[in-house]
């Protein structure tokens, strides 16, 4: 059993309650748009990391993590990149790879907004943070909290963090 904690868009951005929310997690997972070497090395820091950068990562991010990345948590195949779209309207950078081997949960960021959807044509969950950071256009800051245990995927939480501002 892995606890899982994931946020995405936090654009520099580290609200000091994702540690206390996050303090029974094994692994974090960024979904991208981190913003800061800073706030990626806090991160680390706290607990293992699991990130992909997103369109406003710099170079020293890049360097530091993948645009996508795909990898086995317990028995649950996660693929994981910021702009990949949701169920039904995937983004063209990853449709043939979710079309061709659906992975069972696929994560992704930058819309700023939260969704958890159950695409039954491929069989995955798709789940969408939100943004934990303060810059956009969304009102409430939200990061995610579930377990993965063999195969399945569990116990998910939305937290809310707080309005924007």
């Amino acid at each position: 059993m892995i606890k899982i904690g994931l946020l995405s868009d936090t654009h520099g951005f580290l609200d000091n309650k994702i540690f206390k929310h996050f303090k029974d997690c094994d692994e974090i997972w960024h979904a991208g748009d981190i913003g800061s070497f800073e706030t990626l090395e806090e991160m680390k820091a706290f607990r293992p990391l699991k990130a992909v950068y997103g369109n406003i990562d710099g170079q020293d991010i890049r360097n530091m993590v993948p645009q996508s990345i795909r990898f086995m948590c317990e028995d649950v195949d996660v693929f994981m990149k910021h702009i990949g779209g949701y169920p039904g309207l995937y983004d063209k950078s990853v449709l043939e790879t979710i079309r061709q081997n659906p992975p069972k949960l696929f994560i992704s960021g930058h819309s700023h907004i939260l969704k958890v959807m159950y695409d039954k044509k491929l069989g995955l969950l798709h789940i969408n943070p939100g943004s934990a950071g303060i810059s956009g256009f969304h009102q409430v800051r939200t990061i995610i909290r579930f377990v993965i245990e063999k195969d399945a995927i569990r116990d998910l939480e939305v937290i809310e963090m707080g309005k924007r501002n």
